[in-house]
């Protein structure tokens, strides 16, 4: 039976967690590679990508808070593709398109939009300075003055301007979108007393544009603070709630009016795309060059590893496997340096070697036992021969029976080594029948009764059947009983019985004989086995009757076993017996 190899010793399970690991490695890599690479590329992208959409954005969010129709912005479209090198696409909220840069080039939109243009709802992360309110400054509607208005703010600019400088006084100037001019200086009392003394209160004051507009902001204002339940407010140029008014609630109904009232002056909301035009789908993402080559390089790395852990495994499996390669060709004892199936084949390999050693010594054995059995009755007869030639014996019918009886052993002796040779090779021939054994144990008995000098009887117990070859089971039986009677003293008893156990059937043969050494049992039907080695063929046999029972009996599915306690007892077990 092969011994049992320790599952975490097997070849299958080590090369299996090899395997696992160069996988679970190189899959580990890849995947470090792709999540880094693309992490990268997306974030450069990203970064490309959002500058060139705040760009274009920007424009067209300016577009968007002056014109109140998205049809005349095909010019403005064109100068922000042109600047920013990338197809711009304006589209409804419904991806309906609106302006197209790239004409009428069929488009598969993104999933995602580059960014919302809506001048009431600014995107804080494309625009990062919008104020709270989140409406594009740009987006003036009723406040846009007039030409006379904004002549008027220049020159009362001007003059606050030439009063501060003579003053001594630092200021900024800077004009609004709506046209108005802001005047700011540097904080402190002293500076807001010279704005005033100045001229600033008069170039702070509602032209009348501003004014019907704050009064139309105000009705909504009051409005949605009226349906809220709030107390009425109104608002100023500042757009702050009036004193004590300033409350959550009250500024966002100044964001909800103020974002009714500008609604017919610009554009409604659209959805802006910013493609690349190389792919002209704006969702595909090339590797630069340095991405190409990390991917390569890892690649490489892992391949290596890969290569220096197969190198190192094969190594270590195909080591022993060279020793023993070696050691088949020596014709020696293999190595055993390992405790998986590798080192259990050399195990198996050395135990074949000794057995094959065994086996050599045991046909060299064979052949000189064969060779010391044939030379005795060939001597024999050799030697009566030329005694004869000689004149020194009369060819007499003395000679002549001597001379037959040892033809007779030769004959049996070559007849005994066929059948151990045929049943060897498994072409055992036999020919089963239907058998009374009362009938096969008669004619054993009587057959050999006054062959030798004791006593033999025979009994069988009921009337059992067999089915088996009588032929065979005769030889077998007929064995045991010369190898009973040659042992047996003159005074002895030889005693052959059958009986029926069970399913099988049993026959004995007993002998009141010296009995055989509990040390030479296991060997008795070794073939050519002598208890006594020294003794001679008349005495103690071939040493081939013993092994070719054994064999026949085997060749019908039964077994055979000897003990001696006091004597010597066979006992044949044939299987399929029953009584009539």
């Amino acid at each position: 039976m092969a011994p049992r190899i320790p599952l975490r010793r097997t070849l299958v399970v080590r090369l299996t967690a090899i395997s696992v690991l160069i996988a679970v490695g190189s899959i580990a890599a890849t995947a470090w590679l792709a999540v880094t690479t693309t992490t990268r590329e997306i974030q450069q992208e990203r970064g490309a990508a959002l500058s060139r959409a705040a760009t274009v954005y920007n424009d067209l969010l300016g577009f968007a808070a002056r014109n109140p129709r998205w049809s005349d912005a095909a010019e403005q479209v064109r100068v922000a593709s042109a600047r920013s090198g990338r197809r711009v696409l304006v589209t409804t909220m419904d991806r309906q398109s609106l302006v197209d840069s790239g004409g009428k080039v069929p488009l598969s939109l993104p999933a995602e939009a580059s960014a919302v243009i809506d001048p009431l709802k600014v995107d804080s992360e494309l625009v990062p300075d919008i104020g709270p309110d989140r409406v594009d400054p740009r987006a003036t509607g009723p406040f846009q003055l007039t030409a006379e208005e904004r002549v008027r703010q220049q020159t009362l600019a001007a003059k606050v301007t030439f009063c501060l400088h003579g003053d001594g006084v630092r200021y900024q100037v800077r004009e609004l979108p709506t046209g108005r001019v802001r005047i700011t200086t540097a904080t402190g009392f002293d500076n807001q007393v010279r704005l005033f003394k100045c001229g600033l209160e008069e170039l702070q004051a509602p032209t009348t544009t501003e004014k019907a507009a704050l009064a139309q902001l105000n009705d909504l204002l009051h409005a949605c603070l009226q349906r809220q339940g709030l107390p009425p407010a109104a608002v100023g140029l500042d757009l702050t709630p009036t004193s004590g008014n300033d409350t959550l609630a009250s500024r966002s109904c100044v964001d909800s009016a103020r974002r009714q009232q500008l609604a017919a002056f610009v554009a409604p909301p659209a959805l802006l795309f910013v493609l690349d035009p190389a792919t002209a789908h704006g969702n595909e993402l090339a590797l630069n060059r340095d991405g190409w080559v990390r991917i390569a390089l890892v690649v490489l790395a892992v391949v290596a590893v890969a290569m220096l852990a197969m190198i190192f495994v094969s190594s270590r499996l195909s080591l022993p496997l060279r020793g023993l390669t070696a050691a088949a060709v020596r014709d020696e004892r293999a190595p055993v340096s390992t405790r998986d199936e590798i080192g259990y084949l050399a195990q198996a390999f050395n135990s074949l070697q000794d057995r094959r050693q065994e086996l050599d010594e045991q046909r060299r054995r064979m052949v000189g036992d064969i060779a010391h059995e044939l030379r005795n009755p060939l001597n024999t007869i050799r030697g009566r021969l030329e005694a004869v030639e000689d004149g020194l014996l009369p060819l007499d019918r003395g000679l002549a029976s001597v001379v037959l009886d040892e033809t007779l052993l030769l004959q049996r002796i070559v007849s005994d080594l066929q059948d151990l040779a045929a049943a060897d090779a498994g072409q055992l021939r036999l020919n089963p029948e239907p058998l009374r054994l009362s009938d096969i144990v008669d004619q054993v008995v009587t057959t050999h009764r006054g062959v030798g000098t004791a006593r033999l009887t025979g009994s069988t117990a009921g009337d059992p059947v067999i089915v088996a070859d009588a032929a065979r089971l005769r030889q077998a039986l007929g064995n045991l009983v010369s190898n009973a009677l040659r042992h047996t003293p003159v005074t002895g008893e030889v005693t052959v019985t059958a009986f029926v156990e069970g399913s099988e059937a049993v026959i004995t043969v007993r002998d009141t004989g010296p009995g055989i050494d509990p040390g030479d049992l296991p060997h008795v039907f070794d073939r050519f086995w002598r208890a006594d080695r020294s003794r001679a063929r008349h005495t103690g046999g071939s040493g081939l009757g013993l092994p070719v029972v054994r064999h026949l009996v085997e060749a019908h599915g039964g077994s055979v076993t000897a003990e001696s306690p006091g004597g010597a007892l066979f006992t044949v077990r044939l299987p399929g017996a029953a009584e009539l």
